[in-house]
């Protein structure tokens, strides 16, 4: 795959040359590996997911590793992220006793996702990484593991099931349905949904911000000056989008991870 291909762009093509709009598409999610060992492809996505690791780790690290009593900036904004998770998301969904063990976790979750939906503005790097199906899955694969054995460790394993399928004499001649029903909706559909809900929306403002950026180019020609203006606005607003969505949508993936938890240490789900 050429590099024009992987950028679904042509510097030669403009309105009224006889090319037509070159439309993104899932070419612009594929990246030729940086460099393969033993069939191994490392890719750019895959180097900006390890960046926003050492980011994550190396500013937490730079923040906590001499605490003060009187903190400084850096301790300061990571006093004030790591508070935010905790007390906003964890303490509101699990509760302050049982939830305070799971605060690390979900406040890495929050900060690797955020960082690597924050690269699709980043000059240089411009992807972001969990508009690939494969990393939002990961990360909802280790909330599925997490849940699955929390809940047979708080339950049992009888009453793990029936925690699960929602298992309830009380509900009469419906309890079949019911169970059916839960044990498809918690073991199949949730991992599947708690992915898919973080990569569809950055996979489509992804492509939504490579569109009109494709298309200010490809209208500088002639007339079309005037609608590349128009197209450049757009560029920028759905990059302001962008912003709050990659906060909102780290936010939404951790407040179901905790959801998660707290449906696994609960008598009912």
């Amino acid at each position: 795959m050429s590099a024009d291909q992987t950028l679904a762009f042509d510097p030669d093509c403009h309105i009224f040359t006889g090319c037509g709009f070159p439309a993104p598409g899932l070419h612009t999610f594929m990246y030729e590996p940086i460099f393969s060992v033993g069939g191994f492809d490392f890719s750019k996505p895959m180097l900006l997911a390890l960046l926003g690791s050492i980011v994550v780790v190396g500013f937490f690290w730079a923040a906590f590793n001499k605490p003060k009593l009187i903190p400084g900036k850096m301790q300061m904004v990571g006093e004030a992220g790591y508070d935010f998770v905790r007390r906003g998301i964890v303490y509101e969904i699990i509760g302050k006793k049982d939830g305070e063990k799971y605060v690390p976790l979900m406040v890495s979750l929050f900060f690797f996702v955020w960082i690597m939906n924050l690269w699709s503005i980043i000059p240089l790097a411009q992807f972001p990484v969990t508009s690939l199906i494969a990393f939002p899955a990961a990360l909802a694969l280790i909330v599925y593991v997490l849940w699955i054995s929390l809940t047979f460790k708080k339950h049992g394993f009888v009453g793990g099931w029936k925690n699960i399928t929602g298992y309830d004499k009380s509900l009469g001649p419906i309890l079949p349905l019911v169970v059916v029903l839960e044990f498809f909706s918690n073991l199949l559909i949730r991992p599947f949904t708690h992915a898919v809900r973080l990569f569809a929306n950055m996979f489509a403002g992804h492509l939504l911000i490579v569109m009109f950026s494709l298309a200010t180019y490809y209208l500088m020609n002639e007339i079309g000056f005037v609608y590349a203006g128009a197209s450049f606005v757009m560029v920028i607003i759905m990059t302001a989008f962008e912003l709050f969505i990659q906060a909102v949508q780290a936010y939404v993936f951790v407040l179901l991870a905790c959801s998660y938890v707290q449906g696994a240490l609960s008598e009912h789900h």
